[in-house]
């Protein structure tokens, strides 16, 4: 199914009618200021070995990041941060970069495998309204690009061509753009920064 949705002014009711999917176990295609990207709920962990099948990744080598509403989901996904990568993530927030930090305990257990989760805020009307509506982060990773055209991901009716069979939801929030994003790994704690 695919749910058109203003990508200025997402209306309500859609966003709820998605809102509602995610919450009942059903992974979607949706729009990140970067690229379109399979999401769901972040505490299913069927939903979640449903993107990887998808994505063709192994879910224990995964690396979903945690699309969060605002930076005050940190003290539940990751553990203590460091000032400085606080400040960084104040500035680049909301925008197109994923942190790497050190996993917290908290997160929940089919995600504690891995010692580090990535943590994004996208710039996106409809993607920051729908974490919002959701009270959780959504567990996220870009459609697979690399054996697809650029059209294959950017235009929501080949999306819905492509993946529509194998996603409950694609969410048409228009054209999509083809970006990654910028990638910065201040889990070590000691300062230490890789940006890549």
């Amino acid at each position: 199914m695919v749910l058109n949705i203003h990508p200025d002014n997402p209306q309500a009711r859609h966003l709820q009618h998605v809102v509602n999917e995610l919450r009942s176990g059903s992974v979607i295609v949706y729009p990140t200021d970067t690229m379109y990207a399979l999401g769901c709920y972040i505490n299913n962990k069927k939903a979640e070995e449903k993107i990887c099948a998808i994505k063709g990744i192994d879910p224990q080598k995964s690396r979903l990041t945690c699309v969060c509403e605002n930076l005050s989901i940190l003290g539940q996904y990751a553990n203590q941060i460091d000032t400085t990568v606080f400040k960084m993530m104040k500035r680049a927030f909301p925008g197109p970069y994923v942190f790497v930090l050190e996993a917290s305990k908290k997160i929940p257990r089919h995600f504690r495998h891995r010692d580090t989760v990535g943590i994004r805020i996208a710039g996106n009307n409809i993607t920051q309204r729908l974490v919002e509506m959701l009270g959780n982060p959504i567990a996220s990773i870009s459609l697979p690009f690399e054996e697809n055209t650029p059209e294959d991901i950017l235009d929501p009716e080949r999306i819905d061509a492509n993946f529509g069979k194998r996603v409950e939801l694609i969410v048409d929030g228009g054209y999509g753009k083809l970006e990654v994003s910028t990638v910065i790994d201040a889990s070590k704690g000691d300062g230490d920064i890789e940006v890549f």
